[in-house]
């Protein structure tokens, strides 16, 4: 492993990918330290070699968490996930959590002027076929069971219970 090697990797990785410094970081280190137990070498090298690369990269503005975090909250948010699931799936890739909070607080509302979680909880729901947009048994009794599993799945998704209570409840298109 040399530093060029580490270089053309990052640089492969980041053509085919976006990411974010902290993702990008980790990748390496695997890299590097799949390639240290086979070939050898210093690990305190290498890692200097991926702390200059990545700095590098981002110094070059080839690689940027803040628009990777935009950009990943916009597409969870037509995907239909929730604050949460947001929240989550940004931090595991490396996002600092105010720049999440921040990410969340722009994205809050759609271009319409809508909440942007309500109009994800709705789309969430028509493509699961949740609420109005499936069909309702006729019994009470497996009605509310079904109601019950939908907004269990709506928190998963990471949904606040108001919201899903919102989205079950509207009507159907």
């Amino acid at each position: 492993m040399t530093q060029r090697r580490v270089e053309n990797i990052a640089r492969f990785y980041i053509e085919r990918f976006a990411t974010t410094s902290a993702h990008l970081r980790r990748v390496l280190s695997r890299r590097a330290e799949r390639a240290r137990r086979v070939h050898g070498g210093e690990a305190a090298e290498m890692n200097g070699w991926i702390e200059e690369v990545v700095a590098r990269l981002v110094r070059l503005g080839l690689v940027n968490d803040a628009r990777y975090a935009a950009d990943r909250a916009a597409s969870l948010r037509r995907l239909g996930r929730g604050p949460g699931r947001i929240r989550a799936l940004l931090a595991a890739k490396g996002v600092p959590r105010a720049m999440i909070e921040k990410v969340l607080k722009e994205t809050a509302e759609t271009d319409e002027g809508e909440d942007a979680s309500l109009s994800a909880a709705l789309a969430y729901a028509k493509r699961r076929r949740f609420g109005a947009y499936g069909k309702m048994p006729a019994d009470k009794d497996e009605r509310a069971k079904k109601q019950k599993k939908e907004l269990a799945a709506l928190g998963r998704a990471g949904f606040s219970y108001a919201i899903a209570r919102k989205a079950l409840g509207g009507e159907a298109e």
